[in-house]
């Protein structure tokens, strides 16, 4: 992913000064969409971002048509895919599948992808939702 990180107090001063579309924060750490996104949508362009599930509602309010394809893991194959990356806690993981069920992903033009598998079917599998939800949206 194409990020730029920034420590806290610059981000808090860059969403209250306006630099983020979209911004949250989840597992201790805060997450911001660059408000230049809007350009690119007046221009007519598609835009694929990587929110949280917490801010969908937020993105179809203010940018439509938007289309979400929704990725996710059975909470048996993400405890296993956490525990084996080994940055969290076992209570880190918890909360971390606790919140993945906790917000569920729903309404109009949802595209759903299950991350159950090897990686390469992972990504044909997002890609088949990405070009459904592209042509629905254009």
């Amino acid at each position: 992913e194409d990020h730029n990180p920034v420590d806290t107090a610059t981000f808090e001063a860059r969403r209250a000064a306006g630099a983020y579309a979209l911004s949250w924060g989840a597992h201790d750490l805060f997450y911001g969409v660059p408000e230049d996104i809007e350009g690119h949508l007046a221009a007519g362009k598609s835009v694929v971002v990587n929110v949280s599930r917490a801010v969908i509602d937020e993105a179809r309010g203010w940018f439509r048509p938007t289309a979400v394809v929704s990725l996710s893991v059975p909470e048996n194959v993400l405890r296993a895919r956490l525990t084996a990356r080994g940055r969290e806690t076992a209570e880190q993981i918890e909360s971390r599948v606790a919140r993945a069920a906790a917000v569920p992903v729903s309404g109009q033009n949802v595209f759903p992808v299950v991350n159950d598998s090897t990686i390469e079917t992972a990504i044909a599998r997002f890609l088949d939702a990405l070009q459904a939800a592209d042509s629905l949206t254009n």
